[in-house]
């Protein structure tokens, strides 16, 4: 299978620094608010360059989502976009809907990121209670009400978090949007197999990630299902190693120590499986965080979430992503700081060397 590559949409808004201070402010003084017309520019060149799509998040601190991405498809040709959801925070029936209306408004250019956790304080700002594993079975309800909205004919369903009689979707989408999900636990793996398109995981060395991805493939066999596989990494791509190396030490750098320290702190409480296997590749500690030849764990020393970056040559940076893909990979959903900047610099000096090994997918050939 084909290589998918994507870009990272920064709706949350947009910087060379990865943390701000203890105090809230930006380690420098620019800082891009996530304004319509920035994040056009951001969205334009990963249409320009090729990107598959834009992941679009979801969050406390984020633009919606939806309303985001309806807004950047009538400014952009090709490029679709990955928008992240919660089940629980939207009825399934509402989301199918909006599914459908989107995919007609853009040309069947919507592809979703089911996100069932994360943060447990946030998921408590949104009023959301429920624990790690019953946010795990509220999603596999979920994308089970999807899928039989998505046919278009009437059903009825009876879960523990929805009931739904005598459900139907008027205009079902022409094209079923793509199912992404991701989770490193083993209920994550369970609601995978059964239901997504794509399971994701967040960046670590090719051997830990591809046992992830086994075990999620060993359920998918099991369920009689074929699922693609992918991940998520920050990228830090220069005309020289040396080049690259100087970015991601002047980033640590720019972090400050009690800053650090109230990350990590944070990071122990968490309920996340995936959030835990972050912060073992670097336990805290600012040195020694190439924890395989170009794969760089600095951001996860304060960022929550996917923490490792390819860091390296242009040459150095296609190398690693040739050898995930050959290692079980289909997607690898991209992003740096600041985001405009990098997909440039990304797409004018990795793109032409995977295009030249023949490694990318065309990204009109599956429509």
């Amino acid at each position: 299978m084909s290589l998918h590559l994507h870009w990272f949409l920064p709706s949350h808004g947009d910087g060379r620094e990865v943390a701000k201070t203890p105090d809230g402010t930006p380690v420098q003084a620019v800082r891009r608010a996530p304004e319509i017309d920035y994040l056009g520019q951001v969205a334009s060149a990963a249409d320009q360059f090729g990107f598959d799509s834009v992941l679009v998040p979801t969050g406390l601190f984020c633009e919606d989502p939806w309303l985001i991405s309806t807004a950047l498809a009538g400014r952009t040709r090709r490029l679709r976009f990955m928008v992240a959801l919660r089940p629980g925070f939207l009825a399934p029936t509402v989301a199918a809907q909006m599914a459908a209306t989107l995919q007609r408004l853009s040309g069947g250019r919507l592809l979703l990121n089911v996100v069932a956790g994360g943060d447990r304080d946030e998921q408590l700002r949104y009023g959301d209670w429920l624990d790690h594993d019953a946010r795990y079975t509220r999603a596999e309800e979920f994308l089970d009400v999807l899928s039989r909205a998505w046919t278009g004919d009437p059903y009825d369903f009876e879960g523990i978090h929805y009931r739904i009689r005598a459900g139907r979707l008027t205009r079902k989408p022409a094209v079923r949007p793509t199912v992404f999900l991701g989770g490193s636990s083993s209920a994550a793996h369970q609601v995978a197999a059964r239901h997504a398109d794509v399971y994701l995981a967040w960046g670590e060395p090719p051997e830990p990630l591809a046992a992830l991805v086994k075990k999620v493939r060993d359920r998918a066999d099991m369920q009689g299902r074929e699922l693609s596989y992918g991940s998520r990494f920050h990228v830090i791509s220069r005309d020289t190693a040396d080049e690259a190396w100087q970015v991601a030490r002047r980033l640590v750098d720019r972090m400050h120590p009690d800053t650090i320290a109230a990350a990590q702190q944070r990071f122990r409480r968490t309920e996340s499986e995936g959030q835990r296997r972050m912060a073992a590749l670097h336990r805290g500690q600012t040195d020694d965080l190439e924890v395989y030849p170009n794969v760089w764990a600095g951001y996860g020393l304060v960022r929550p979430g996917a923490g490792m970056a390819l860091v390296g040559s242009h040459a150095d940076v296609a190398d690693r992503i040739e050898e995930y893909h050959s290692s079980g990979l289909d997607h690898l959903i991209l992003s740096g700081q600041p985001h405009l900047e990098e997909a440039y610099t990304f797409g004018e000096g990795v793109l032409p060397i995977l295009r030249h090994r023949g490694l990318l997918a065309d990204p009109e050939g599956d429509r």
